[in-house]
């Protein structure tokens, strides 16, 4: 029996990327996945994909830009699976630049999809998952929120803000079965990194060398949501090719 086999998953920013991968490695692994994002043909073609090797998802159209978007994309997950075992909060929009460049629009797009969704998600699902004593979260953060970066400060901030969460969430929901843990990435290639020119500068500095893969993203939040992660609570797994390391 596949490790997620019977639970219900929903993976936010679902549509490519981190996200995308996750999906697949999800579903791969047993579970039903609802997945979420603001591009319905790509997300139908990740459901097309889970579908073909037998898997089961749904794409859940959300921008995730306010409470009550967030709300209502965890009520219509629940909806369509009965409810939610597994949430993984990937979605997330990273502009970089220097803070004096940043304007107040940028800064509540920001952490309207970085804090505020995954903040109401959480307050939708994780009582439920209380209930019933079980439930997994995982959180996608950066290896930015883990020291300055130029550049970073509005991204790096509104991580670091997820990262202080993943452990009073632990704090708040731990005791009752559900685990919060976080994923932190370092230089990833992605459709959403392709344009960055120094992707592959920064990650020669990483004792990898080289970026990572979503996929490498992927099995790590995976095995933060299966029962082997049992004994996890409030963990930040980096997942960076030893940068924070060195």
């Amino acid at each position: 029996m596949s490790e997620l086999s019977g639970l219900s998953a929903l993976v936010t920013g679902g549509t490519s990327g981190i996200g995308r991968a996750t999906a697949l490695t999800l579903a791969r692994r047993g579970a039903r996945v609802a997945l979420s994002g603001r591009d319905e043909q790509r997300g139908e073609q990740v459901v097309a994909e889970i579908e073909a090797f037998g898997g089961t998802a749904v794409f859940i159209p959300a921008d995730l830009r306010g409470e009550a978007s967030a709300r209502a994309l965890a009520r219509d997950t629940v909806a369509r699976f009965g409810q939610v075992d597994v949430l993984v909060n990937n979605a997330g929009i990273y502009p970089s630049g220097p803070t004096e460049q940043m304007t107040e629009a940028d800064f509540d797009a920001v952490y309207a999809i970085n804090v505020k969704a995954p903040f109401f998600l959480v307050a939708e699902l994780a009582p439920q998952m209380a209930a019933r004593g079980h439930g997994a979260i995982v959180n996608v953060t950066t290896m930015a929120a883990e020291f300055g970066v130029a550049g970073t400060s509005l991204y790096g901030s509104s991580k670091a803000a997820v990262v202080l969460l993943t452990k009073a969430w632990t704090a708040e929901y731990g005791s009752r079965g559900v685990r919060v843990n976080a994923v932190s990435p370092g230089p990833t290639r992605t459709e959403g990194t392709a344009a960055y020119n120094g992707l592959d500068e920064l990650a020669a500095s990483t004792p990898a060398g080289r970026p990572g893969t979503p996929e490498e993203i992927a099995e790590a939040i995976a095995f933060l949501a299966e029962g082997r992660a049992d004994f996890v609570y409030g963990a930040i797994l980096p997942v960076d090719g030893g940068r924070t390391a060195v």
